[in-house]
């Protein structure tokens, strides 16, 4: 279940809430639960995968990948995984929390673990979307954002795309809220 932050430390968890804040920007949210397969939670439970397990672990979810490009148009699709072990991780972490754009929609189902997406709102103040498994996110093309893990350091999230080319961030500059850096 999803949870917004405000930058006066109020929280919010209900889908009409967040949605309130969130639509004005064209983020989507949804609930796609995780299927309670054995084969798959054997797979989530790693820390990592190889890419044999990667593949087999998106088998689990051609459905959801079917109905993305049916509807939207999404041609491919990958897992990123993120541990506190990967090597590179804080150059990474550094690079995401990064205030930037993209020049394509930015979706993604979270499928363990969980991260923080923060977002720009048209007044310009900030809030903070924490993610977690079974939650799907679509932040639009143009929208200001940023990512972060939380403390656990720890996330599987299913990336969709339409070209690979859209994703390259486009970053702003804007420092984020005291309240969230």
């Amino acid at each position: 279940m999803a949870l917004l932050c405000l930058t006066d430390k109020r929280q919010l968890n209900t889908h009409e809430e967040i949605s309130r804040i969130l639509t004005p920007l064209g983020v989507g949210l949804e609930s796609w639960p995780v299927p309670k397969d054995a084969s798959l939670r054997v797979l989530l439970e790693k820390p990592r995968l190889d890419p044999s397990g990667q593949e087999t672990l998106l088998t689990h979810f051609l459905d959801r990948f079917e109905h993305l490009k049916t509807t939207l148009g999404y041609q491919t699709q990958d897992l990123i995984v993120l541990e506190p072990e990967l090597p590179g991780l804080a150059a990474l972490e550094d690079k995401f929390r990064a205030c930037h754009t993209h020049d394509d929609d930015e979706i993604r189902y979270i499928v363990e673990g969980e991260g923080l997406f923060g977002f720009v709102l048209p007044d310009g103040d900030q809030v903070e979307l924490k993610v977690e498994a079974g939650d799907y996110i679509n932040v639009p093309r143009g929208a200001e954002h940023w990512f972060r893990l939380t403390p656990s350091r720890r996330i599987k999230a299913i990336r969709y795309f339409t070209s690979r080319e859209g994703w390259v961030p486009l970053y702003t500059g804007r420092a984020l809220s005291s309240a969230f850096a």
